[in-house]
């Protein structure tokens, strides 16, 4: 092939190849205002590349087609088993901490996080690689001498008599061949570097107290929400009960203005009115239905069980409150802000930092080591050395055909110069324990802050809570007398009316604030890292 061919085909194949890396903008949606049609299989799984010109193709618009792969959670079957048995909240807690998977996750999380420890500690081991090579060798001597020189007329001489030879003889042409195999097991063994594999194994240790640790607040995490939505759960079924039973009085207040009227004692607007109250709270009761399938969603999910299970739950509606004004000494607070996981977590990572700022100082120091590797050689192979497989491998020394070679190095490697990339990566260090440092001030912060909150939400839903109840009490003797006065004919029903929906907002709202009152109680000890073991004061 002469140049002007080779030149030819080259420029071709560098075409080519230019050409496939934007040939599969093809794959990509054609347009920013028109659908994407991936090509997908009979199942409907989407695969790499362009769609397919024939098959299943996507429904017209930006439908996404259906992967029939992918499977939805059936109901658990443990849970659907036992009917009619109502679950309490230490049972869903129990359920959510083995079905949610959150709790896999951070456990994974923590495995890995002991493994990574795992190999930082096998850095002090040696290093032992064995390697099988085989191959096949071949030479060929075409003759050629290179050209001698002696230095004057005595080497010309000598060099036209050489050449004068081989076009006599036409030249000699040497070939050989031979196969083999080269067996080496190489070792390596950093033996002392100044402590940077200590100060790193000493951060992946702290790692792995962060991994655990998050691995406890993923399980704390669970516990608050399921807590904190099975209240809430709670809460609409109370606001169902007692709408069903505000119904009840509003449909006693209707049949009260139908009798009157039918006896010539009431008015049309009086009737009129009592069934305008009736419809409102009808209204109310389905909205406060639709709150409970809405808020059992909630708790499922939190849950971490398929939203298609069915449960009970336990009613909790008459749990006594301690309403003692108890608040939280100085001490409580700082004994709380030390056992957060967030803090502890936050503290693992400063003292895991501070070892890297550790492990990047001793790379400005030598490091000492010993390689080395035994070698046995076999067939007619005839080398000199033989690379290492892979870039951590030492190469083999000294081979030769059907011999045995060892070789043993020990030695000391000082860093003098690398443009600054070891100091470019201790300011890194420094910086990074710098940011962690501020971090853990701002979590220790922040926390203070959210127990603080914790605390005044407790103390205003428990004295809502109170209030609320002496509310309540009033209303329905309002409106108790107001109805018996209306049915003897001696009320109004715009007072009836009024004293009806009173007490039923009066009810609603004690209702509510018994529940936020629970609900404080369980971010109050969340907040301060005690869920299991919240103050006896504040434990509803």
């Amino acid at each position: 092939m002469n140049r002007h061919a080779f030149s030819i085909l080259a420029g071709c194949a560098i075409v080519v190849l230019c050409g496939c890396a934007t040939h599969e903008l093809a794959s990509a949606p054609a347009s920013p205002d028109s659908p994407w049609q991936p090509s997908q299989t009979a199942s409907g799984e989407i695969q790499p590349g362009r769609a397919a010109r024939h098959g299943l193709l996507m429904p017209p618009g930006f439908t996404l087609p259906s992967n029939s792969q992918i499977q939805v959670r059936p109901p658990d079957t443990a849970i659907t088993a036992q009917a009619g048995h109502a679950y309490g909240l230490a049972e869903l807690i129990d359920i959510a901490q083995s079905a949610n998977p959150d709790t896999r996750r951070a456990w994974d999380t923590a495995r890995d996080a002991a493994l990574a420890v795992g190999i930082t500690r096998s850095t002090y081991l040696p290093r032992l690689t064995a390697t099988v090579v085989g191959g096949y060798n071949h030479t060929r001597n075409n003759g050629d001498n290179p050209s001698i020189s002696n230095g004057g007329a005595a080497g010309d001489a000598f060099n036209g008599g050489v050449t004068s030879f081989n076009n006599l003889v036409g030249g000699v042409r040497n070939a050989g061949s031979g196969a083999g195999e080269i067996q080496t097991v190489g070792l390596e063994w950093l033996l002392f570097d100044f402590g940077k594999r200590e100060a790193v194994l000493a951060a992946m240790r702290q790692g792995q107290i962060g991994a655990n640790i998050l691995f406890t607040a993923a399980h704390q995490k669970i516990i608050y929400g399921v807590t904190i939505a099975f209240y809430a759960h709670a809460a609409a079924a109370s606001r169902v009960r007692w709408l069903e039973q505000a119904l009840e009085n509003a449909r006693r207040v209707e049949d009260a203005a139908q009798a009157r009227l039918k006896h010539g004692q009431g008015t049309i607007v009086d009737a009129t009115q009592a069934r305008q109250a009736t419809a409102q709270t009808e209204l109310r009761l389905v909205q406060a239905q639709g709150d409970v399938e809405n808020t059992y969603l909630e708790l499922v999910n939190a849950m971490g069980i398929s939203p298609r299970t069915r449960l009970q739950t336990e009613n909790v509606s008459d749990r006594p409150l301690t309403l003692d004004d108890t608040r939280l000494s100085d001490a409580f607070v700082q004994q709380a802000v030390a056992r957060r996981a967030d803090v502890l977590a936050a503290y693992a990572s400063v003292k895991a930092t501070q070892s890297e700022v550790t492990a990047a100082r001793s790379e400005f120091l030598p490091k000492i080591f010993v390689t080395g590797n035994v070698a046995y050689t076999t067939g007619r192979l005839a080398l000199s050395s033989v690379p290492g497989v892979g870039s951590d491998s030492p190469p083999t020394l000294n081979l030769s055909s059907n011999a045995l070679s060892s070789v043993i190095l020990g030695g000391i490697s000082v860093p003098i110069f690398d443009g600054g990339m070891r100091a470019a990566q201790l300011r890194q260090a420094q910086d990074r324990a710098d940011s962690a440092s501020a971090t853990l001030q701002k979590t220790v912060d922040a926390s203070v802050k959210q127990i603080v909150a914790a605390e005044n939400a407790l103390h205003t839903s428990l004295s809502a809570y109170s209030a609320s109840g002496r509310l309540e009490a009033a209303t329905r003797t309002a409106f108790d007398a107001a109805y018996a006065a209306y049915r003897n004919g001696v009320g109004s029903i715009i007072q009836t009316s009024m004293a009806q929906n009173g007490l039923l907002d009066a009810t609603l709202s004690h209702s509510d604030a018994y529940y936020a009152a629970l609900i404080a109680a369980a971010s109050l000890a969340f907040s301060t890292g005690s869920l299991d073991q919240a103050p006896a004061e504040y434990a509803p």
